[in-house]
């Protein structure tokens, strides 16, 4: 007989928010994710809109992310709003 453990369900109901930043016109930078924190959207709201998009959602505010480690760095480490930053030529 196997004693091989089941998955954890993807539970819907549980919503994650994790601020990653908040800029000087009043915009707070944030990632939103359903069932599992780890698969997110970055989304931008005014300071009332988040406020209001956090109570209605009942989310589960997450820590603020470290800076990753350079040495383990891929090319999957950077974020959408990163490339705001970045002048392509």
């Amino acid at each position: 007989m196997s004693t091989l453990a089941t998955p954890a369900a993807f539970d819907t109901r549980r919503k994650f928010v994790r601020v990653t930043g908040e800029r000087a016109n009043g915009f707070v930078e944030f990632d939103f994710a359903v069932g599992e924190p780890d698969l997110a959207v970055e989304m931008i709201l005014t300071r009332a809109a988040f406020a209001e998009f956090c109570e209605r959602n009942a989310v589960e505010m997450l820590a603020p992310q470290g800076e990753p480690d350079s040495t383990e760095k891929t090319d999957w480490d950077w974020r959408l709003a990163d490339a705001t930053r970045t002048r392509f030529r």
